[in-house]
């Protein structure tokens, strides 16, 4: 039997003063107190009642076991409820891990804003571009981009983030504009490091159909700012995420190429360990950000506003073709 069931069945027979009583208020037959109080004196090898016809009483052994279950048993109340607490309003630390450009540019003020609305919550951030394992290293939930492989967490979908081939109007000026994926082998491209597809970039058609093209670069790199500023400064081709170069593209500080091939879309997304109960603190913080993000976040409407080539761009493309 449950012995700390059996414990709260021995103290409810001492308050009562009767088995009928005390199994009356536990929903238990008279038998099935009986049970309980004989299976905690097999366990303790002792008597812990005195039965007569008109009354009960402890003996030593009893007197002493009902001092400490009730200490137990209000030990025991008392975590519930403070456990029940956590889940009902959020409360306690929660401990986040994010990739550092999207940390930086689009979720500090988010989890500012979290912080004031939720004053029983205090926060640890991580910011990290490696894939952090949630359980092994204590953490309550991980934004992440991208595809995200078959694992024992759950996810729920944030927001999306377009994806840009873009470069510098300087890069643009001195090598001409790809029209074409197969193109991009003649150029300087910005490599991501955690691509799922390292050395090759893939594209949606103007057919729908899907196109690859290995790609080659003198830089490559695991953080997106640093291949932002490479691009900025000319080096190179870069596909980026709207979250990085949204402001550039709206400003003309990079153009947009390729309009009739268009990257991959990306999830951001939130994922947590499974189970079915989430803490308040992990719901109320992912409900928060999907809140702020809207259905078209503002790095991809700022993105839009940039959405066509600077005319330099495009005498750049048509000299070119001249020289071909």
């Amino acid at each position: 039997m449950d012995r700390l069931t059996s414990m709260a069945v021995f103290t409810k027979v001492v308050a009562t003063g009767s088995f009928s009583k005390a199994g009356r208020e536990l929903g238990l037959s008279p038998a099935g107190v009986s049970n309980h109080i004989r299976a905690l004196e097999d366990w303790l090898g002792a008597r812990l009642i005195h039965r007569t016809t008109r009354r009960l009483s402890l003996t030593e052994a009893g007197e002493a076991l009902h001092e400490r279950c009730a200490r137990i048993l209000e030990e025991v109340e008392g975590a519930q409820a403070a456990a029940g607490a956590l889940q009902e309003a959020p409360r306690g630390r929660l401990k986040i891990s994010a990739p550092i450009t999207f940390g930086m540019r689009h979720l500090a003020p988010v989890i500012a804003d979290y912080l004031l609305a939720y004053p029983g919550v205090a926060v640890d951030v991580a910011l990290n571009d490696r894939k952090v394992d949630l359980l092994e290293e204590g953490f309550d939930l991980a934004v992440r981009i991208g595809e995200l492989p078959d694992s024992s967490l759950a996810a729920r979908r944030l927001a999306t983030s377009r994806s840009v081939l873009c470069a510098s109007p300087a890069y643009v000026e001195r090598h001409g504009a790809p029209g074409e994926p197969a193109e991009l082998e003649r150029h300087q491209c910005l490599e991501y490091a955690y691509r799922a597809t390292p050395g090759q970039w893939r594209f949606s058609g103007p057919d729908g159909e899907e196109v690859s093209v290995r790609i080659r670069g003198r830089l490559t790199s695991t953080n997106g700012e640093l291949l932002r500023v490479a691009a900025l400064r000319g080096l190179g081709i870069s596909v980026a995420p709207t979250f990085i170069v949204g402001e550039d593209l709206a400003a003309g500080r990079l153009v947009p190429l390729m309009p009739r091939y268009a990257p991959a879309e990306l999830g951001v997304h939130a994922v947590y360990p499974q189970g079915r109960h989430v803490p308040a603190k992990v719901r109320s913080f992912i409900d928060f950000v999907v809140s702020r993000f809207g259905h078209e976040p503002a790095w991809d409407a700022c993105a839009r506003s940039g959405a066509a080539p600077p005319a330099q761009a495009a005498r750049a493309r048509a000299r070119q073709k001249k020289r071909r």
